[in-house]
């Protein structure tokens, strides 16, 4: 008998809007333990209203929002949650903080601010920035990073605070591609490896379909495929109704 997968977040016919203008309408989806979500949708279609949404940020007009398995008006739990948005918009390249006291805030997320820093709360700080690749530049400042580098201490800094799902917010934008290709590589890898559940909001569409095993087409409403087995223009047609092709990329091969 096949093992039932627990519900980290579920979505009932939810609907929300702008004053008049629909941003997501009747949107019904869940995602369970251990899934990579991939979401795609052209700009103003959606998506970022739904990451809103899910953090609590927006409240529904209409339908429920459960977190593992509680209604979201009752969820307390929120660091069982993290979050990397954009590349550090509005991020000051100047502020004088290294690498680590960058990736220590995901533990004072966890544990407080008035909580000085425990032996637990070192580790986990160094394991995280292992796993990214950033513990040996544990003492270099921000500022002195590229961009991919950045983001990699975004990513260590939500992982710190050991959450179980993990939403990122088209986290490549103005990463070279290079940087990119090494940064979903990580993604997969924080998947398999250790279990997180994930979702990525991404344009990137060759490189988020090679990743992830089910894709979230965003239109104000929402479709959800299994693509784990792989994907085709019909997959992509309720998000981009016309002209859209899976783009090759040089750094890597993209499924016909």
């Amino acid at each position: 008998m096949a093992k039932i997968k627990e519900t980290i977040l579920e979505l009932k016919h939810v609907s929300f809007s702008y004053g008049t203008v629909p941003a997501i309408d009747n949107v019904t989806f869940s995602v369970e333990k251990g899934d990579f979500v991939g979401m795609i949708g052209p700009n103003g279609s959606g998506k970022t209203t739904l990451v809103k949404l899910v953090l609590g940020l927006l409240k529904p007009e209409n339908g429920t929002i459960k977190l593992f398995g509680k209604d979201i008006n009752e969820f307390k739990d929120w660091n069982r949650i993290g979050y990397v948005p954009q590349k550090a918009t509005g991020f000051d390249q100047n502020f004088p903080a290294t690498v680590f006291e960058a990736a220590s805030m995901g533990r004072f997320a966890k544990a407080g601010l008035a909580k000085q820093l425990s032996k637990a709360d070192y580790t986990a700080i160094e394991k995280a920035l292992e796993v990214v690749g950033m513990l040996k530049l544990r003492e270099r400042r921000i500022g002195e990073l590229s961009g991919g580098q950045q983001q990699r201490v975004f990513i260590a800094r939500a992982f710190a605070a050991e959450p179980e799902l993990l939403i990122l917010d088209e986290p490549t934008v103005g990463v070279d591609a290079e940087a990119q290709h090494e940064f979903y590589s990580l993604l997969k890898q924080l998947n398999e490896k250790f279990g997180l559940t994930l979702i990525l909001i991404s344009h990137d569409i060759g490189m988020v379909s090679k990743k992830v095993n089910k894709l979230a087409c965003v239109n104000i409403a929402v479709t959800m495929h299994d693509i784990s087995k792989g994907i085709n223009k019909a997959d992509l047609h309720c998000a981009y109704s016309t002209g859209m092709e899976l783009v090759p990329h040089h750094h890597g091969q993209v499924p016909a």
